[in-house]
C-alpha cells in the first residue's frame, strides 16, 4: 500500500508506483486519485482554479476538524491566488539570484566546516552533520539566532516526523544553550500525555512552543529590525496597508522552520545515498567535478524528498481520460513522476550526467519551491565538502529511515572514510 507508513522504513515502492503509472498515470487509491504521470502532475500545480490547495489543504488526509482546516486554510502552502500570491509577493526578494549569490560564500564555508568537524574521525552519521547546514542557513536568512537554530530541528521533527515514534517526541534543545527569546518557548514545549502520545503536531495546539517563539521573535524584530525575511514581515504587519496579519507572520515563521528545513536535511544525506549505491558514480564526481550541477539535479531527482501534495477538484475536470468530480481529492506523487519513462530516459538509472532533467521535485506552477536555487546551492556545496574533504566514501552501516508516507528521509547514514 502507498500510504502505508511501514512499507517507507524499507524504501520507496518504485516498482509499485511505476506499475500503477502503466495502469494509467491517474488511479484509484483509497478516497482519493494518484496523479503519477509527469505532464499530469504538471497540469494539477499550474492550475489552481481548478485543483485548489485551500479547499481540503496540501496534505493526503483531512484535517480532523473544521477547526483544524481553518488552521490549515491560513498556511500560504495551502492558499490559492490571490491570497497566495500576495504573501509569496512579499518574500521573493529573500530569494532572487542575487540575495542568494551573495550567501554563497557563507553556505560553502558552513559546508567545510562541518566536515572538517568530522575529517578526522574516519566516520560519522551523514545524516546528523548533514542537518545543520540548513539550520544555519535558515537562521541567517530569517533572522533567527545562530543558538536557536535547533530548534527548527525538533519542530520539523515533531511535524515531518509524526507517524515515527523516534521523532514524534523530539526535544534536543536544552534551556542553557538558548537565547531569552527560546527559554520562553521551551516552557511551553509539549509533552507526552497520560496515553504516551503527543499532541497531534499538525495543529496549531500542537505546537505551543514554536508559535511562543514566533511571537516573541516578532516583537523583538519590531524592536530592532534587520536585513533579514522575519524583520521584512514583521515591517508588513505595522504598516498602513496591514499587509500581513500577525497570525500570517507566525505561520510563515512555521513554514520557513519546517518546510525550509526539512526537505533539504533529507534531501543531503539522500543524495549521497544515492551516489555510495551507484559507486561508479561517486567515482566519477570524484574524478570530475564540472559534472557536480548536474549530479545535484540527478540527487534531487533520484531521491525525491516530498513524495506528494494533495489538491482537490473545484469542478468536473478530465484528467488523461479519467472523469474526477468536483470535490474529489488529487494527490500529485513527485516520486512517482521522477521516474516517469515518457519523460526520463531508463529512469531507474542513476546517472550523474543526465542531461535534460525535469525532474518535479521542487514542484511546477504557483507553488514552486521559493528557495529552490538556496536548496541547489547548499547541495552543491554540501558535497563539494565532502569530495574535498573526505574524499572516496562508503557506507559504514545500514541506512534508517524515516517511518512516513510523506517525506522520503533518512533518520541516520553512517559511513566511513580513510582519516
Amino acid at each position: 500500500m502507498i500510504t502505508d507508513p511501514d512499507t517507507f522504513t524499507r524504501g520507496v515502492p518504485y516498482e509499485r508506483l511505476a506499475a500503477l503509472r502503466r495502469e494509467s498515470p491517474v488511479v484509484r487509491m483509497d478516497d482519493f486519485w494518484a496523479v503519477l504521470g509527469h505532464s499530469d502532475v504538471k497540469h494539477v500545480l499550474k492550475n489552481p482554479k481548478l485543483f485548489s490547495s485551500r479547499l481540503g489543504g496540501t496534505q493526503i488526509r483531512d484535517p480532523a476538524t473544521e477547526q483544524d482546516l481553518g488552521y490549515v486554510r491560513r498556511m500560504m502552502l495551502n492558499m490559492d491566488p490571490p491570497e497566495h500570491a500576495r504573501l509569496r509577493g512579499l518574500l521573493t526578494k529573500a530569494f532572487t539570484p542575487r540575495a542568494v549569490g551573495g550567501l554563497t560564500e557563507r553556505i560553502h564555508g558552513w559546508a567545510r566546516d562541518l566536515i572538517t568537524e568530522v575529517a578526522a574521525d574516519g566516520r560519522c552519521d551523514f545524516a546528523a552533520v548533514a542537518a545543520d547546514l540548513p539550520l544555519l542557513t535558515l537562521a541567517e536568512v530569517f533572522g533567527i539566532p545562530e543558538q536557536d537554530r535547533r530548534l527548527m530541528y525538533d519542530w520539523s521533527n515533531r511535524v515531518i516526523g509524526y507517524q515515527d515514534a523516534d521523532y514524534a517526541v523530539s526535544a534536543t534543545v536544552e534551556a542553557d544553550e538558548v537565547t531569552d527569546l527560546a527559554r520562553a518557548a521551551l516552557a511551553v514545549r509539549p509533552v507526552p500525555g497520560p496515553d504516551g502520545a503527543m499532541p497531534d503536531p499538525r495543529t496549531r495546539a500542537g505546537m505551543p512552543d514554536l508559535y511562543a517563539y514566533a511571537t516573541a521573535l516578532g516583537e523583538y524584530k519590531r524592536e530592532n529590525p534587520g536585513d533579514d525575511v522575519m524583520s521584512n514581515l514583521m515591517g508588513h504587519v505595522d504598516d498602513v496597508d496591514g499587509r500581513v496579519s500577525i497570525v500570517e507572520f507566525e505561520n510563515l515563521f512555521w513554514l520557513f522552520s519546517v518546510a525550509g528545513n526539512e526537505t533539504l536535511r533529507n534531501g543531503i544525506p539522500g543524495g549521497l545515498l544515492a551516489l555510495l549505491s551507484h559507486p561508479d558514480q561517486y567515482r566519477r564526481l570524484l574524478a570530475d567535478r564540472s559534472l557536480l550541477r548536474s549530479a545535484v539535479e540527478e540527487m534531487l531527482r533520484w531521491w525525491t524528498p516530498v513524495m506528494h501534495f494533495r489538491r482537490t477538484a473545484t469542478e468536473d475536470v478530465v484528467l488523461s481520460d479519467v472523469d474526477i468530480r468536483a470535490g474529489d481529492k488529487v494527490v500529485v506523487w513527485f516520486s512517482a513522476a521522477n521516474r516517469d519513462e515518457s519523460v526520463f530516459e531508463d529512469p531507474d538509472r542513476f546517472d550523474i550526467g543526465r542531461t535534460p532533467n525535469d525532474h518535479l521535485t521542487f514542484g511546477h506552477g504557483p507553488h514552486f519551491c521559493l528557495g529552490a536555487q538556496l536548496a541547489r546551492v547548499q547541495l552543491r556545496a554540501m558535497f563539494e565538502a565532502v569530495l574535498d574533504l573526505l574524499g572516496e566514501v562508503e557506507l559504514a552501516g545500514e541506512p534508517v529511515r524515516l517511518r512516513s508516507n510523506f517525506q522520503n528521509g533518512l533518520k541516520s547514514l553512517p559511513i566511513h572514510w580513510q582519516g
